[in-house]
Protein backbone atom coordinates (compact mmCIF):
# COMPACT_ATOMS: atom_id res chain seq x y z
CA UNK A 1 0.00 0.00 0.00
CA UNK A 2 0.70 3.60 -0.81
CA UNK A 3 1.84 6.34 1.78
CA UNK A 4 -0.70 8.56 1.97
CA UNK A 5 -0.29 12.45 2.15
CA UNK A 6 -1.61 14.78 4.09
CA UNK A 7 -4.13 15.66 2.47
CA UNK A 8 -6.89 14.60 -0.25
CA UNK A 9 -4.82 16.78 -2.88
CA UNK A 10 -3.35 14.75 -6.14
CA UNK A 11 -6.40 12.72 -6.98
CA UNK A 12 -6.67 10.11 -10.02
CA UNK A 13 -5.21 11.20 -13.20
CA UNK A 14 -6.46 8.03 -15.15
CA UNK A 15 -5.77 7.03 -18.62
CA UNK A 16 -7.68 7.16 -21.07
CA UNK A 17 -6.26 4.49 -23.62
CA UNK A 18 -7.75 1.49 -25.27
CA UNK A 19 -6.40 -1.79 -23.50
CA UNK A 20 -4.76 -4.77 -25.06
CA UNK A 21 -6.29 -8.02 -23.00
CA UNK A 22 -3.14 -9.67 -23.24
CA UNK A 23 0.39 -9.39 -24.64
CA UNK A 24 3.12 -11.64 -24.77
CA UNK A 25 6.50 -9.81 -26.39
CA UNK A 26 7.79 -12.04 -28.95
CA UNK A 27 11.38 -12.30 -26.77
CA UNK A 28 8.94 -14.44 -24.62
CA UNK A 29 7.31 -16.52 -27.03
CA UNK A 30 9.74 -19.66 -26.78
CA UNK A 31 10.11 -18.90 -22.76
CA UNK A 32 7.07 -21.56 -21.89
CA UNK A 33 8.66 -23.90 -18.71
CA UNK A 34 6.79 -26.05 -16.75
CA UNK A 35 5.20 -25.30 -13.64
CA UNK A 36 6.95 -26.59 -10.38
CA UNK A 37 5.18 -28.12 -7.88
CA UNK A 38 3.98 -26.18 -4.78
CA UNK A 39 6.82 -26.10 -1.97
CA UNK A 40 6.28 -26.47 1.47
CA UNK A 41 7.38 -22.81 2.59
CA UNK A 42 5.85 -20.72 -0.98
CA UNK A 43 4.63 -17.03 0.40
CA UNK A 44 1.55 -17.04 -2.75
CA UNK A 45 -0.76 -13.99 -1.67
CA UNK A 46 -0.41 -10.80 0.78
CA UNK A 47 1.18 -11.19 3.75
CA UNK A 48 2.04 -15.05 3.59
CA UNK A 49 0.31 -18.28 3.31
CA UNK A 50 -1.73 -17.51 6.31
CA UNK A 51 -1.96 -13.97 5.74
CA UNK A 52 -1.00 -12.90 9.06
CA UNK A 53 2.78 -11.23 7.71
CA UNK A 54 4.39 -14.65 8.98
CA UNK A 55 5.91 -17.84 7.49
CA UNK A 56 6.47 -21.27 9.45
CA UNK A 57 10.41 -21.76 8.22
CA UNK A 58 13.20 -22.23 10.33
CA UNK A 59 16.72 -22.21 10.17
CA UNK A 60 17.43 -18.44 9.37
CA UNK A 61 20.71 -16.68 9.35
CA UNK A 62 21.19 -15.03 12.75
CA UNK A 63 23.40 -12.70 11.36
CA UNK A 64 24.58 -11.39 8.18
CA UNK A 65 27.69 -9.55 6.70
CA UNK A 66 28.33 -6.27 6.42
CA UNK A 67 26.95 -6.13 3.09
CA UNK A 68 23.86 -7.94 3.72
CA UNK A 69 23.04 -11.71 3.10
CA UNK A 70 24.00 -13.23 -0.14
CA UNK A 71 22.29 -11.45 -3.66
CA UNK A 72 20.88 -14.12 -5.33
CA UNK A 73 19.43 -12.36 -8.09
CA UNK A 74 18.58 -9.00 -9.34
CA UNK A 75 16.12 -8.32 -11.93
CA UNK A 76 14.90 -5.31 -13.36
CA UNK A 77 11.52 -4.32 -15.63
CA UNK A 78 9.04 -4.89 -12.77
CA UNK A 79 7.95 -1.54 -13.74
CA UNK A 80 6.48 1.31 -11.53
CA UNK A 81 4.08 0.81 -8.84
CA UNK A 82 3.67 -0.62 -5.19
CA UNK A 83 2.89 -4.43 -5.97
CA UNK A 84 4.14 -6.59 -3.79
CA UNK A 85 6.05 -10.01 -5.01
CA UNK A 86 3.96 -13.29 -4.16
CA UNK A 87 5.45 -17.10 -4.89
CA UNK A 88 4.48 -20.12 -5.75
CA UNK A 89 5.59 -23.20 -7.81
CA UNK A 90 8.57 -21.52 -8.65
CA UNK A 91 7.21 -18.12 -10.26
CA UNK A 92 7.21 -14.76 -8.66
CA UNK A 93 4.45 -12.76 -9.65
CA UNK A 94 3.86 -8.59 -9.08
CA UNK A 95 2.81 -5.60 -10.85
CA UNK A 96 3.75 -2.12 -12.08
CA UNK A 97 3.19 0.06 -15.03
CA UNK A 98 5.54 -0.35 -18.36
CA UNK A 99 5.76 1.80 -21.42
CA UNK A 100 5.62 5.55 -21.88
CA UNK A 101 2.83 8.16 -22.57
CA UNK A 102 0.18 6.79 -24.41
CA UNK A 103 1.86 3.38 -24.48
CA UNK A 104 2.13 2.99 -21.02
CA UNK A 105 -0.35 0.41 -19.23
CA UNK A 106 -1.02 -1.75 -15.85
CA UNK A 107 0.65 -4.80 -16.26
CA UNK A 108 0.96 -8.42 -14.01
CA UNK A 109 4.03 -10.00 -14.40
CA UNK A 110 5.73 -13.29 -13.51
CA UNK A 111 9.37 -14.15 -13.00
CA UNK A 112 11.42 -17.32 -12.16
CA UNK A 113 11.85 -16.93 -8.42
CA UNK A 114 14.87 -19.19 -9.02
CA UNK A 115 16.56 -17.27 -11.43
CA UNK A 116 14.70 -14.22 -11.40
CA UNK A 117 14.27 -14.09 -15.41
CA UNK A 118 10.83 -13.12 -16.85
CA UNK A 119 8.39 -15.48 -18.12
CA UNK A 120 5.67 -13.19 -18.88
CA UNK A 121 3.57 -9.90 -18.76
CA UNK A 122 0.22 -9.16 -19.33
CA UNK A 123 -1.55 -6.17 -19.42
CA UNK A 124 -4.24 -5.45 -17.11
CA UNK A 125 -6.07 -2.44 -17.82
CA UNK A 126 -5.02 1.16 -17.84
CA UNK A 127 -1.62 3.06 -16.45
CA UNK A 128 -2.81 4.51 -12.62
CA UNK A 129 -0.61 7.87 -12.10
CA UNK A 130 -1.04 9.06 -8.53
CA UNK A 131 1.15 12.22 -7.88
CA UNK A 132 2.17 10.04 -4.66
CA UNK A 133 3.19 7.52 -6.48
CA UNK A 134 2.07 5.73 -9.92
CA UNK A 135 1.37 2.09 -10.20
CA UNK A 136 -0.52 -0.61 -9.25
CA UNK A 137 -0.66 -1.56 -5.49
CA UNK A 138 -2.00 -5.33 -5.32
CA UNK A 139 0.03 -7.75 -4.23
CA UNK A 140 -1.35 -10.92 -6.95
CA UNK A 141 -2.79 -14.06 -4.92
CA UNK A 142 -1.49 -17.45 -6.61
CA UNK A 143 -3.89 -20.48 -5.85
CA UNK A 144 -2.97 -22.84 -7.47
CA UNK A 145 -2.39 -22.77 -11.09
CA UNK A 146 -4.52 -19.78 -11.45
CA UNK A 147 -3.32 -15.79 -10.44
CA UNK A 148 -6.18 -13.37 -9.10
CA UNK A 149 -4.54 -9.59 -9.85
CA UNK A 150 -6.56 -6.54 -8.95
CA UNK A 151 -5.55 -2.91 -10.70
CA UNK A 152 -5.67 0.42 -8.75
CA UNK A 153 -8.77 1.38 -11.31
CA UNK A 154 -10.36 -2.11 -10.47
CA UNK A 155 -9.62 -4.20 -12.80
CA UNK A 156 -9.81 -7.51 -11.93
CA UNK A 157 -8.23 -10.49 -13.61
CA UNK A 158 -7.99 -14.14 -13.01
CA UNK A 159 -5.12 -15.54 -15.11
CA UNK A 160 -3.13 -18.95 -15.69
CA UNK A 161 -0.01 -19.35 -13.49
CA UNK A 162 1.83 -20.95 -16.65
CA UNK A 163 1.62 -18.21 -19.43
CA UNK A 164 -0.82 -15.36 -18.08
CA UNK A 165 -3.94 -15.93 -20.72
CA UNK A 166 -6.57 -14.99 -19.43
CA UNK A 167 -9.55 -17.26 -17.61
CA UNK A 168 -12.09 -14.46 -16.92
CA UNK A 169 -11.63 -10.57 -16.12
CA UNK A 170 -14.13 -7.45 -14.78
CA UNK A 171 -14.13 -4.01 -13.11
CA UNK A 172 -15.03 -4.23 -9.65
CA UNK A 173 -15.88 -0.78 -9.54
CA UNK A 174 -18.31 -0.72 -12.27
CA UNK A 175 -20.19 -3.96 -11.83
CA UNK A 176 -20.95 -2.80 -8.29
CA UNK A 177 -21.55 0.80 -8.94
CA UNK A 178 -18.85 2.09 -7.17
CA UNK A 179 -15.69 4.46 -7.76
CA UNK A 180 -11.92 4.76 -6.63
CA UNK A 181 -10.82 5.99 -3.53
CA UNK A 182 -8.13 9.02 -3.23
CA UNK A 183 -4.41 6.78 -3.81
CA UNK A 184 -5.93 3.46 -5.54
CA UNK A 185 -7.37 0.57 -4.95
CA UNK A 186 -5.13 -1.51 -2.69
CA UNK A 187 -6.65 -4.78 -1.65
CA UNK A 188 -4.97 -7.80 -2.38
CA UNK A 189 -7.76 -10.64 -3.14
CA UNK A 190 -8.14 -13.61 -0.50
CA UNK A 191 -9.03 -17.05 -2.26
CA UNK A 192 -11.96 -19.13 -0.03
CA UNK A 193 -12.27 -22.80 -1.38
CA UNK A 194 -14.22 -21.81 -4.50
CA UNK A 195 -14.54 -18.39 -3.67
CA UNK A 196 -12.95 -14.85 -4.37
CA UNK A 197 -13.54 -12.14 -2.24
CA UNK A 198 -12.83 -8.67 -2.71
CA UNK A 199 -14.13 -5.14 -1.35
CA UNK A 200 -15.65 -2.70 -4.30
CA UNK A 201 -17.10 -0.50 -1.08
CA UNK A 202 -19.98 0.08 -3.96
CA UNK A 203 -24.12 0.93 -4.03
CA UNK A 204 -24.29 -2.75 -4.41
CA UNK A 205 -22.31 -4.38 -2.00
CA UNK A 206 -19.18 -3.60 0.18
CA UNK A 207 -17.48 -7.17 0.13
CA UNK A 208 -18.77 -9.20 -2.47
CA UNK A 209 -17.89 -13.57 -3.06
CA UNK A 210 -17.39 -14.09 -6.63
CA UNK A 211 -16.89 -17.93 -8.34
CA UNK A 212 -13.27 -17.86 -8.84
CA UNK A 213 -13.29 -19.96 -11.52
CA UNK A 214 -15.91 -17.98 -14.04
CA UNK A 215 -15.81 -14.17 -11.96
CA UNK A 216 -19.57 -14.85 -11.25
CA UNK A 217 -20.96 -13.28 -8.28
CA UNK A 218 -22.24 -15.71 -5.50
CA UNK A 219 -23.21 -13.06 -2.82
CA UNK A 220 -22.70 -9.48 -1.89
CA UNK A 221 -22.69 -8.40 1.52
CA UNK A 222 -23.60 -5.16 2.82
CA UNK A 223 -24.46 -3.54 6.50
CA UNK A 224 -28.53 -2.65 6.10
CA UNK A 225 -28.10 0.23 8.40
CA UNK A 226 -25.25 1.75 6.39
CA UNK A 227 -26.67 4.47 3.81
CA UNK A 228 -25.28 4.73 0.22
CA UNK A 229 -21.63 3.76 -0.47
CA UNK A 230 -19.34 2.56 1.61
CA UNK A 231 -15.95 2.89 0.53
CA UNK A 232 -13.37 0.42 1.04
CA UNK A 233 -10.25 0.83 2.87
CA UNK A 234 -6.98 0.20 1.43
CA UNK A 235 -7.04 -3.34 3.50
CA UNK A 236 -6.92 -6.45 2.26
CA UNK A 237 -9.89 -9.23 3.95
CA UNK A 238 -8.67 -11.72 6.06
CA UNK A 239 -10.62 -15.23 7.07
CA UNK A 240 -11.15 -16.79 10.30
CA UNK A 241 -13.56 -19.10 12.44
CA UNK A 242 -15.45 -17.76 15.61
CA UNK A 243 -17.71 -21.22 17.01
CA UNK A 244 -18.95 -23.12 14.32
CA UNK A 245 -19.08 -19.49 12.09
CA UNK A 246 -16.69 -18.37 9.47
CA UNK A 247 -16.58 -14.87 9.26
CA UNK A 248 -14.86 -12.50 6.94
CA UNK A 249 -13.34 -9.29 8.05
CA UNK A 250 -11.41 -6.01 6.38
CA UNK A 251 -11.25 -2.75 7.08
CA UNK A 252 -12.96 -0.10 4.91
CA UNK A 253 -12.89 3.60 4.28
CA UNK A 254 -15.50 3.90 7.67
CA UNK A 255 -14.20 1.17 10.12
CA UNK A 256 -13.72 -2.80 11.16
CA UNK A 257 -15.91 -4.60 8.80
CA UNK A 258 -17.25 -8.36 9.31
CA UNK A 259 -19.64 -10.71 7.50
CA UNK A 260 -20.57 -14.42 7.48
CA UNK A 261 -18.36 -16.64 5.03
CA UNK A 262 -21.14 -18.67 4.25
CA UNK A 263 -24.13 -16.40 2.54
CA UNK A 264 -22.08 -12.42 2.95
CA UNK A 265 -24.77 -11.94 5.82
CA UNK A 266 -23.30 -8.12 7.52
CA UNK A 267 -22.44 -9.52 11.11
CA UNK A 268 -20.43 -6.12 13.23
CA UNK A 269 -18.90 -3.04 12.83
CA UNK A 270 -16.31 -1.11 14.91
CA UNK A 271 -15.62 2.68 13.75
CA UNK A 272 -13.99 3.96 16.55
CA UNK A 273 -10.35 2.04 14.98
CA UNK A 274 -10.88 4.23 11.62
CA UNK A 275 -9.47 7.73 10.70
CA UNK A 276 -11.32 9.93 7.76
CA UNK A 277 -8.43 9.75 5.56
CA UNK A 278 -7.04 5.82 4.83
CA UNK A 279 -7.06 2.91 6.73
CA UNK A 280 -4.85 0.74 5.69
CA UNK A 281 -3.32 -2.11 7.52
CA UNK A 282 -4.76 -5.84 7.50
CA UNK A 283 -6.59 -7.07 11.01
CA UNK A 284 -4.80 -9.75 12.77
CA UNK A 285 -7.07 -12.68 14.37
CA UNK A 286 -6.10 -14.82 17.45
CA UNK A 287 -8.44 -16.90 19.78
CA UNK A 288 -11.49 -15.03 19.31
CA UNK A 289 -9.71 -11.59 18.93
CA UNK A 290 -9.07 -9.29 16.23
CA UNK A 291 -6.91 -6.14 16.43
CA UNK A 292 -7.04 -3.29 14.42
CA UNK A 293 -4.88 -0.05 14.29
CA UNK A 294 -4.70 2.97 11.64
CA UNK A 295 -2.37 6.04 11.96
CA UNK A 296 -3.64 9.77 11.26
CA UNK A 297 -3.67 10.10 15.11
CA UNK A 298 -6.43 7.38 15.71
CA UNK A 299 -4.97 4.13 17.76
CA UNK A 300 -5.17 0.86 18.08
CA UNK A 301 -7.88 -1.63 19.03
CA UNK A 302 -8.66 -5.19 20.20
CA UNK A 303 -12.51 -6.44 19.73
CA UNK A 304 -13.30 -9.65 21.33
CA UNK A 305 -15.79 -11.93 19.05
CA UNK A 306 -18.66 -13.77 20.32
CA UNK A 307 -20.19 -16.84 18.31
CA UNK A 308 -23.29 -14.88 18.10
CA UNK A 309 -22.08 -12.28 15.73
CA UNK A 310 -21.02 -9.24 17.96
CA UNK A 311 -17.73 -7.74 18.63
CA UNK A 312 -16.98 -6.16 22.02
CA UNK A 313 -13.89 -3.72 22.81
CA UNK A 314 -11.14 -5.24 24.81
CA UNK A 315 -9.55 -1.78 24.91
CA UNK A 316 -8.61 1.15 22.55
CA UNK A 317 -5.88 3.50 22.89
CA UNK A 318 -3.49 5.50 20.62
CA UNK A 319 -0.27 3.40 21.79
CA UNK A 320 -0.26 2.36 18.19
CA UNK A 321 -1.20 3.87 15.56
CA UNK A 322 -0.09 1.37 12.37
CA UNK A 323 -0.21 3.44 9.11
CA UNK A 324 1.02 0.85 6.29
CA UNK A 325 3.81 -1.48 7.11
CA UNK A 326 1.26 -3.67 8.95
CA UNK A 327 2.01 -5.80 11.85
CA UNK A 328 2.32 -9.39 13.56
CA UNK A 329 1.79 -11.25 16.73
CA UNK A 330 4.51 -13.49 17.80
CA UNK A 331 3.36 -15.18 21.45
CA UNK A 332 0.98 -12.81 22.93
CA UNK A 333 2.92 -9.76 21.44
CA UNK A 334 2.28 -7.22 18.63
CA UNK A 335 5.10 -6.03 16.58
CA UNK A 336 5.23 -3.01 14.31
CA UNK A 337 5.33 0.36 13.55
CA UNK A 338 3.72 3.11 15.69
CA UNK A 339 3.47 5.45 12.87
CA UNK A 340 7.37 5.89 12.45
CA UNK A 341 8.66 3.99 15.75
CA UNK A 342 9.09 0.30 15.84
CA UNK A 343 7.07 -1.23 18.82
CA UNK A 344 6.27 -4.14 20.84
CA UNK A 345 2.93 -4.26 22.13
CA UNK A 346 0.81 -6.30 24.58
CA UNK A 347 -1.56 -8.33 22.58
CA UNK A 348 -4.25 -8.66 25.64
CA UNK A 349 -3.88 -5.49 27.56
CA UNK A 350 -2.38 -2.72 24.31
CA UNK A 351 0.56 -2.05 27.18
CA UNK A 352 3.62 -1.00 25.01
CA UNK A 353 6.90 -3.04 26.00
CA UNK A 354 9.63 -1.13 24.03
CA UNK A 355 10.09 1.09 21.52
CA UNK A 356 12.56 1.80 18.88
CA UNK A 357 13.17 4.05 15.90
CA UNK A 358 15.19 1.16 14.18
CA UNK A 359 15.65 1.86 10.35
CA UNK A 360 12.97 4.32 10.48
CA UNK A 361 9.46 3.87 9.22
CA UNK A 362 8.50 0.76 7.32
CA UNK A 363 6.94 -2.98 6.86
CA UNK A 364 8.26 -6.20 8.52
CA UNK A 365 7.60 -9.52 8.40
CA UNK A 366 8.38 -12.93 10.59
CA UNK A 367 9.61 -16.28 10.82
CA UNK A 368 11.57 -18.54 13.19
CA UNK A 369 11.61 -16.29 16.14
CA UNK A 370 12.73 -13.02 13.73
CA UNK A 371 11.50 -9.73 12.13
CA UNK A 372 13.12 -8.88 8.97
CA UNK A 373 12.37 -5.23 8.72
CA UNK A 374 12.53 -2.96 5.53
CA UNK A 375 12.59 0.88 5.97
CA UNK A 376 10.82 3.46 3.29
CA UNK A 377 14.87 4.68 2.59
CA UNK A 378 15.67 0.41 1.54
CA UNK A 379 17.62 -0.41 4.90
CA UNK A 380 16.81 -3.52 5.99
CA UNK A 381 16.99 -4.56 9.51
CA UNK A 382 17.02 -8.15 11.28
CA UNK A 383 15.52 -7.89 14.48
CA UNK A 384 15.00 -10.62 17.10
CA UNK A 385 11.47 -10.55 18.40
CA UNK A 386 11.62 -10.65 22.12
CA UNK A 387 9.65 -8.39 23.87
CA UNK A 388 12.10 -7.99 26.54
CA UNK A 389 14.00 -5.15 25.04
CA UNK A 390 15.04 -4.34 21.23
CA UNK A 391 17.85 -6.18 19.97
CA UNK A 392 19.30 -5.52 15.96
CA UNK A 393 20.90 -8.58 14.96
CA UNK A 394 21.98 -6.84 11.50
CA UNK A 395 21.59 -4.13 8.99
CA UNK A 396 22.47 -3.77 5.63
CA UNK A 397 21.67 -0.96 2.45
CA UNK A 398 19.57 -2.38 -0.62
CA UNK A 399 22.44 -2.40 -3.46
CA UNK A 400 20.21 -0.07 -5.23
CA UNK A 401 17.48 2.02 -4.87
CA UNK A 402 14.26 3.84 -6.95
CA UNK A 403 13.83 7.63 -6.17
CA UNK A 404 10.38 6.17 -4.29
CA UNK A 405 10.04 5.28 -0.90
CA UNK A 406 10.38 1.48 -0.42
CA UNK A 407 6.42 0.96 -0.04
CA UNK A 408 5.91 -3.21 -0.63
CA UNK A 409 6.49 -5.28 2.20
CA UNK A 410 9.12 -7.70 2.39
CA UNK A 411 8.30 -11.70 1.50
CA UNK A 412 10.01 -14.75 2.99
CA UNK A 413 10.03 -17.50 0.49
CA UNK A 414 11.68 -20.90 0.69
CA UNK A 415 14.87 -19.61 2.45
CA UNK A 416 14.86 -16.34 0.49
CA UNK A 417 14.00 -12.65 1.27
CA UNK A 418 12.73 -10.98 -2.34
CA UNK A 419 12.07 -7.08 -1.68
CA UNK A 420 10.51 -4.98 -4.91
CA UNK A 421 11.51 -1.61 -5.20
CA UNK A 422 9.46 -0.12 -8.06
CA UNK A 423 11.55 -1.31 -11.25
CA UNK A 424 13.98 -3.72 -9.64
CA UNK A 425 13.12 -7.12 -7.59
CA UNK A 426 15.76 -8.51 -5.18
CA UNK A 427 16.31 -11.84 -3.87
CA UNK A 428 18.54 -12.82 -1.06
CA UNK A 429 19.99 -15.68 0.32
CA UNK A 430 18.80 -15.79 4.37
CA UNK A 431 19.07 -19.55 5.67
Amino acid sequence: MTNSPRCLLGAIACASVAVSLFFVPSDFASQKPDLGSAQPFDWPQWRGPERNGKSRETGFLRAWPKDGPRLVWKASGAGRGYSGPSVSRGRLLTMGNLGTGREEREYVLCYDATTGQQLWRVVNGPAYHNSYGDGPRCTPTIDGDLVYALGAQGELACLRLSDGSTVWRKNILKEYDSYNIGWGISESPLVVGDWLIVTPGGNKATMVALDKRTGQTVWTSKDPAMQGREPPGYASPILFRVGNTEQLATFTGRGAYACRLRDGQFLWRYDKVANSTANIATPVFHENSIFYSSDYGTGCALLRLTPDGRAEEVYFNKNFKNHHGGFVLVDGYIYGYDSSVLTCLRWNTGQVMWKDRSVGKGSLVYADGLLFVLSETGVVALVEATPKHYRELARFKLPQRSDRPSWPHPILANGHLFIRDQDTIFCFAVK
